[in-house]
Parts: structure tokens; C-alpha cells; sequence
């Protein structure tokens, strides 16, 4: 899966950028009276995971830790498709997908990114129109997402990670360029140009600054650098995150009331949870469990994969790592080092003569931006 990064390398967190500017909107909706606070509530969209999946899941935690499922909708629905190019017909399927693990004692996270080429077995589910949608014994784990929906998606990681998924927040194409100009666009630094035709991402080497659009294909190019992989894309979504939390750092936003509801209302408007966090007061309270988490006390890491033997265009999670890094955020325990210092290289940051060759194993996981 190409080089391999040595030793920890320390994360910005990436969940907290949505949380934490929430705190600031409740302080304006405080100024600005019940009418405000009501409109952004009404802005979220919701979705009730345990009253579909009922008692057949694994148990909560009774210790203080909690998981969440993070994903990236690539729906092309409304304002999603002049965004997102490709088709998928009138399915949607999670494009990203990130298990966020927060510990006992709420001072560090783990998250780890679920690449969707991989290969795992899907649960029985119920799909949009009520039908009942049959177990499979090998099925890409971003298709449980386009046959049931954000329930089936919960149920299927968590049949994966052997974890309850305790909350779930959605974040579609559109939501995530609303969000990007919200905040005025981002910076990011490649040291390799970027051509990518499926994504339309056109960068030289350098800095550049990105608005919605071009941060979104930023997230979502494959071919354009590196080995075309999926893994390599992850690592451009984790670069993303580093550059959203820097950019909403220099904001100042708690000094500027318009600036923070502008921001509250794009965030608001990008979000669909689970039933239990659909209120500005749910998402402010879990803002406030996570503020012990900085920098250094979040991981984040991609699933260990390699080839399915039986299809080389797709991925099946690698054993014993796989099942080490479930076993340890079961246990409330960090990610294993093993895992940690097996992660794959960010191809922004990859030298020109590292990018110039490719290992013909790597092209089994090139595909479209789609």
C-alpha cells in the first residue's frame, strides 16, 4: 500500500470543528432570543438508528466512552449534483466514513477512517421503501449506506467493530462546500502538482487557498496524486481537517456575532444525526464532553487493509491488525503502535520522484472520484 509512515504521528481533531463553534451559536441564539435558537434547530435533519435497529446491537458502554459514526454522504441529490459530478443514480452511499472512539475519562479520541472499497459482511437491513434488504456474506461497506440508509450504515459497522455506534452525524457534498465558505475557504500546501479530471482539482505544487468547491474535490481526487488509491484520498481528507481547524482557530468568532451565526446556520443546514443529537443544545452538550480533547490526545488512522483474494479491485481489513484495533477501542485502550506506524503516506507531501512510480499492486484500488 505504498511506504509506510514511522511512529506516531499526532492529529488534529476534526469533529470538534463542528462542535465546538455550536458553543458560540447557542452564546448568539442567547442575544438573540428563542426565535434564533428555534430557527437553528430547525435547520437539522435527524434520523431515529435506535428505534430502526431496536435491542439487537451491541451493548452500550456503562464506563463513560462512546463511539460515534461520522459520514460523508455522496448523494446527488439537490444542490449535490452540480457539486459532485458522476452518477449514482438515485442512491447514495458514504463516500467517507470515520469511527470516532472518545474514552472513559473524555480526554482523548481515537478515529479511524473505514476506506469503502472494503469487503465486510452486511447485516440484513431495511431499506428506504420498507423492504427488507437480505444479509450478504461479502458486500462493499459503503453500500450498506445506498441499500438502507444511515441505519444500515450503523448496523454494519457496528457488526464490523463489534462496537455500539452510540451516535451518528452525516455531513452530504453540499454541506461540506456550504461549510468551507462559511468559514472563508482554507489553505493547504501540496509539494506535487495535482491534476485530477474525475474530481476537477487542478493544483499546482505550493499553497493554494480553497473554497467549497475546490476543497471539496481537494477531499474527494484520487487520480490526480499519488497512487490513485483510496487510502491515499483518506489521507487527503485528514489534511483537510488539519486546515479546517486552523482556519476556524483564527476566526474570532466568539467577537463576531454575525460571523458565528452565519457559521452556525451553514453547520446546522450540513447536519444529519441520529434522534438523540438533533438539537443545538444535544450538540453543545457533546461539544462540552469533548473538551478535554486537543491535538495530542487524538489519533486518527485508516482500517489496516489489503487485496481481497477474491476480487484485487477491492479491500478486505488486514488480520491480526484489523482485529487488534477493534479489540483495543472495545477495551478503551489507545490504537496498538503496530497500527499507528503502518499508516500510509499523505501523497500531498510525497516527493515527485516517489509519485513518478507506481506499484502495480496499488492500481487495484484506482477508480473514479465517484
Amino acid at each position: 500500500m505504498g511506504e509506510h509512515r514511522k511512529g506516531r504521528t499526532p492529529r488534529r481533531r476534526g469533529l470538534r470543528i463542528v462542535l465546538f463553534a455550536l458553543v458560540g451559536v447557542v452564546l448568539v441564539v442567547a442575544g438573540l432570543g428563542g426565535l434564533a435558537y428555534w430557527k437553528l434547530n430547525g435547520n437539522l435533519h435527524s434520523v431515529d438508528i435506535s428505534g430502526q435497529l431496536g435491542s439487537a446491537r451491541p451493548p452500550a458502554s456503562t464506563d463513560g466512552s462512546f463511539n460515534l459514526l461520522v459520514l460523508g454522504s455522496d448523494s446527488r441529490a439537490g444542490a449535490n449534483g452540480n457539486l459532485a459530478g458522476g452518477d449514482t443514480g438515485d442512491t447514495a452511499r458514504s463516500d467517507t466514513a470515520m469511527v470516532v472512539h472518545v474514552n472513559q475519562s473524555h480526554t482523548a479520541a481515537s478515529v479511524v477512517s473505514i476506506p469503502r472499497d472494503t469487503l465486510v459482511a452486511r447485516p440484513a437491513c431495511t431499506g428506504a421503501d420498507g423492504k427488507a434488504v437480505p444479509a450478504v456474506r461479502s458486500a462493499m461497506y459503503n453500500s450498506a449506506f445506498e441499500v438502507g440508509g444511515p441505519a444500515c450504515a450503523v448496523k454494519t459497522t457496528e457488526q464490523l467493530t463489534g462496537m455500539r455506534m452510540d451516535h451518528f452525524v452525516e455531513v452530504d457534498f453540499a454541506g461540506f462546500a456550504s461549510l468551507i465558505d462559511a468559514i472563508g475557504g482554507v489553505d493547504v500546501t501540496t509539494t506535487v502538482p495535482i491534476s485530477d479530471q474525475d474530481s476537477g482539482l487542478h493544483l499546482a505544487a505550493g499553497t493554494h487557498h480553497l473554497g467549497g468547491q475546490q476543497a471539496l474535490a481537494f477531499v474527494r481526487t484520487r487520480h490526480g496524486v499519488g497512487d490513485g488509491s483510496d487510502l491515499g484520498r483518506i489521507e487527503l481528507q485528514k489534511e483537510m481537517v488539519k486546515a479546517m481547524l486552523g482556519r476556524v482557530n483564527t476566526l474570532g468568532l466568539a467577537t463576531d456575532p454575525v460571523a458565528m451565526w452565519n457559521l452556525g446556520d451553514k453547520l446546522t443546514k450540513s447536519l444529519t444525526t441520529d434522534s438523540d443529537l438533533a438539537s443545538v443544545s444535544s450538540l453543545v452538550g457533546l461539544a462540552q464532553t469533548l473538551k478535554q480533547i486537543g491535538p495530542d490526545q487524538l489519533t486518527m488512522v485508516t482500517l489496516p487493509v489489503g487485496y481481497a483474494p477474491s476480487d484485487p479491485n477491492r479491500v478486505v481489513p488486514k488480520n491480526p491488525d484489523a482485529q487488534q484495533l477493534w479489540a483495543a477501542l472495545r477495551a478503551d485502550q489507545p490504537v496498538p503502535t503496530s497500527v499507528v506506524s503502518q499508516q500510509p503516506n499523505n501523497p500531498a507531501e510525497a516527493s515527485p520522484s516517489a509519485t513518478a512510480s507506481v506499484n502495480p499492486g496499488e492500481a487495484a484500488l484506482r477508480g473514479g472520484a465517484e
